[in-house]
């Protein structure tokens, strides 16, 4: 695939950022893009490896060395068709997934892995500028209805191959927009809103509708949906936070992270916010706990408020800067991740348990953090004598993940069974695949399988449309 001596002629490139001075003043995003002709050699150095490993690293089967191939070839026409079949929402896919394909990729024996991302976001800006991306609309529909809980991108991917199936599609969100996690969650900085809107639209004139401010099982109830429609798909993610049970944990100023990026999300994007609702780094000293892609973001959008200082401490030790290939490669590895919200300024202490949230005097608000060191040479987390500290925080963001959906409203009105990690429990293949223990209910994304990537969560969405499409017509010609 690509040019067979590509690999050895071509040196890796990948996007690059505009600087931390200009784009921490802005919540815009602020990659670079590479030029067509640099994205054509990038696309030239995907060398016919025999086993293509990235198609292993990807879950939702992008038939990566193939748009490689036509991008490199100059054929973007047909590289969009071909990421397509696979990928609903690859602009989302190319601007917020890790790209575990990456990672799998041969020539990352050498760290110079194809830039496959890049070349994916390319391929989907590329195919809405030429106006390609239009909307598919079923030739004949099927008279059956189906609704879906949850706007994320499980229930919007689901939603449009059941639209294309000719279903009657319903999308209910409890917001006040359309998106889930990729509306508020992401920052802006990430993906700018736009790009969800201008897929929304194909999806609506494909004939998918849209319910906002429409909480299933709390505005709406769920026996409702059961008796309208014909099937019914739970898409609502996994919102339950994992909480820090420790003293002082009720001192105001402590919050959960989407508590923090939401009410940043919201503001961002012209929603009136009370500022006594707002919840603001400026000026603060910030301590985000927890060292994963959430607590980067609540790193970035804190040096956007103009925090005085922003610590993020991670309980788990300091990964080594470089795996070892041999050992890891081609799955995901362990290793140092410096992300551009990092860049853009954060101290960060590995190996760190938070032992307490102090307050000065009498007033209730948090005023630091007491940690202690941790010792993982056994294997184990054990705390190291008189190595406590203590660090300053005006503002402390829990980024620690989430443990399963939210169990009341919805789920607990449908008694649908669950897992032994509280999600809702459905087959993964097979006559049951997705299916609940509820006739005619399904789930899927990050409320069947926990929180995951946002990739998981497409190819979930589309895999639980073939199996909802099967259910409700006997068979299904959507793709797998």
């Amino acid at each position: 695939m690509g040019k067979p001596t590509g690999f050895m002629e071509f040196n890796r490139q990948e996007r690059s950022y505009a600087p931390v001075a200009d784009r921490v003043n802005h919540y815009r995003e602020f990659v670079i893009p590479l030029s067509g002709q640099a994205l054509q050699q990038q696309g030239g150095r995907c060398m016919e490896c025999g086993i293509p490993f990235c198609h292993q690293g990807c879950p939702v089967n992008n038939i990566i060395p193939d748009w490689n191939d036509l991008v490199y070839r100059n054929e973007w026409r047909q590289a969009i068709e071909v990421l397509h079949s696979t990928n609903n929402f690859p602009e989302f896919t190319g601007r917020i997934c890790p790209a575990p394909c990456q990672e799998a990729c041969t020539l990352n024996l050498q760290d110079q892995s194809v830039t496959i991302k890049t070349i994916e976001c390319a391929i989907i800006e590329r195919a809405w500028q030429e106006g390609w991306i239009v909307p598919e609309i079923a030739a004949r529909k099927t008279g059956k209805k189906v609704a879906i809980v949850g706007s994320g991108p499980a229930g919007l991917a689901a939603a449009q191959q059941l639209a294309r199936a000719g279903h009657r599609v319903t999308v209910f969100e409890k917001a006040n927009r359309i998106g889930g996690l990729l509306r508020y969650g992401i920052p802006d900085f990430k993906l700018e809103k736009q790009v969800i809107d201008r897929r929304l639209a194909q999806m609506h004139a494909e004939g998918v509708e849209f319910h906002t401010n429409s909480h299933v099982g709390v505005a709406i109830p769920t026996e409702r949906l059961l008796k309208e429609y014909d099937a019914l798909l739970l898409c609502g993610g996994s919102e339950q936070p994992r909480d820090l049970a420790i003293p002082g944990r009720e001192l105001r100023g402590i919050h959960f992270a989407m508590e923090f990026l939401t009410s940043n999300s919201h503001r961002v994007q012209g929603d009136p916010i009370p500022e006594e609702q707002f919840i603001s780094a400026e000026g603060k000293h910030v301590v985000v706990i927890g060292g994963g892609d959430t607590g980067s973001d609540c790193i970035g959008t804190s040096n956007r408020h103009r925090a005085l200082s922003v610590t993020q401490l991670e309980i788990m030790p300091r990964p080594p800067e470089r795996e070892d290939k041999a050992l890891i490669w081609p799955y995901w590895p362990n290793k140092l991740r410096t992300s551009s919200s990092h860049e853009e300024g954060c101290e960060r202490l590995f190996s760190v348990a938070t032992k307490a949230f102090v307050s000065s005097g009498e007033s209730g608000q948090v005023s630091g953090v007491r940690c202690i060191q941790l010792d993982w040479s056994s294997g184990k987390p054990e705390e190291v004598p008189g190595s406590e500290f203590e660090l300053k925080a005006d503002l402390v963001t829990l980024a620690m993940g989430f443990v399963h959906p939210v169990h009341e409203g919805m789920l607990q009105q449908l008694a649908v069974e669950l897992d032994a990690r509280g999600n809702v429990k459905g087959a993964i293949e097979g006559e049951q695949a997705y299916r609940t223990s509820i006739d005619k209910v399904f789930a899927a994304g990050d409320m069947r399988r926990g929180q995951s990537l946002v990739v998981w969560a497409i190819r979930e969405g589309r895999q639980c449309a073939r199996a909802v499409d099967a259910f409700l017509m006997g068979e299904s010609a959507l793709p797998e």
